[in-house]
């Protein structure tokens, strides 16, 4: 199967979406486009400012990034997390990924280029951060980064690369930091998840990318029923994480579940020490928990996701 046909299963998965979610995030602040330009490449990014911002105080600041065939406003509505993000005077910025730089506007999650620090994706998105944050009344011990599918991944990628940066992270239906080094690989991880054999690569991968740094806390949903990106991925990234965290020896289950039920939904919640937290929503699909359907790739039956990944990234200050 062809890098075309494999990301053609995410556009099929496409729900229509309307303008409505970006008109209430506007009336609770200002979201604006920009542009990025700098050695690493270009990108417009959009910007969430509260209407509360006192440029005297600084705040918050999570960048979210989008999933294939999806675009900021895209995800905004989907998300709600601008309105979420209003209610604790956060700002939001949403760099976009274009059908230029990638057919289906995917993340390069699956590239070594984009892999590390210093350049490609990661380099961009950091670059974003840091443009925000000089031109904004920005507070460095609060700066996260988050997304969704190949923006979940990319997520990863880029907190693990620049860990100085970013006080936490967050991961939707996402994939392991390194799992993957190329369009037919990142194919079978995505229906299978990693193999549990190269597990100590993949830490090893993670400790090597934090280098003297600390590896940023981190919180991962992931749907049950995701046929896009199997959940095995997400309990792997969990188990990844924690483990490159010294927070747990086993590499799949590190007990201490809770069980939850939420709109139906049965949802495992497990707590590595209040560092990596994994939600396991069952029954959720390839769809945003708890999301608008104003927006692509969403359930508004599940637990609410925006609110979950806020309040753990406003848990974490970097020390």
């Amino acid at each position: 199967m062809t890098a075309r046909a494999i990301l053609t299963t995410l556009a099929a998965l496409t729900m229509t979406s309307t303008a409505a979610g970006t008109a209430a995030a506007q009336s609770a602040g200002t979201f604006e486009w920009h542009t990025y330009a700098g050695e690493a490449g270009t990108r417009r990014y959009k910007l969430f400012v509260p209407a509360s911002h006192d440029a005297a105080k600084p705040a918050p600041l999570v960048v979210m990034l989008h999933g294939c065939t999806q675009d900021p406003d895209d995800f905004a509505r989907g998300s709600r997390f601008n309105q979420a993000a209003a209610e604790h005077g956060v700002i939001v910025a949403w760099p976009e990924q274009t059908s230029a730089q990638q057919p289906q506007k995917c993340w390069t999650w699956y590239d070594p280029a984009h892999q590390a620090r210093g350049a490609g994706e990661p380099a961009i998105i950091a670059a974003i951060t840091r443009e925000v944050m000089a031109k904004h009344a920005v507070d460095p011990a609060r700066v996260y980064v988050a997304g969704v599918s190949a923006g979940g991944a990319m997520a990863v990628n880029t907190a693990a690369s620049y860990p100085e940066l970013y006080a936490a992270a967050g991961a939707h239906s996402a994939i392991a930091y390194r799992a993957a080094a190329g369009v037919a690989e990142a194919l079978g991880i995505m229906k299978q998840g990693p193999a549990p054999a190269v597990m100590d690569s993949l830490v090893a991968a993670l400790r090597a990318a934090a280098g003297e740094g600390r590896v940023p806390p981190l919180i991962v949903f992931h749907g049950s029923a995701d046929a896009v990106v199997s959940q095995t991925n997400g309990i792997l990234l969990a188990a990844q994480w924690s483990r490159a965290l010294g927070l747990s020896p086993d590499a799949i289950d590190p007990g201490g579940t809770d069980v939850l039920d939420v709109n139906g939904y049965q949802v495992l919640r497990t707590d590595f020490d209040s560092h990596v937290e994994l939600w396991q929503v069952q029954g959720l699909g390839h769809a945003w928990s708890g999301g608008s359907p104003e927006g692509t790739f969403t359930d508004p039956k599940g637990p609410d996701a925006t609110r979950e990944i806020l309040r753990f990234l406003l848990a974490h200050r970097k020390p």
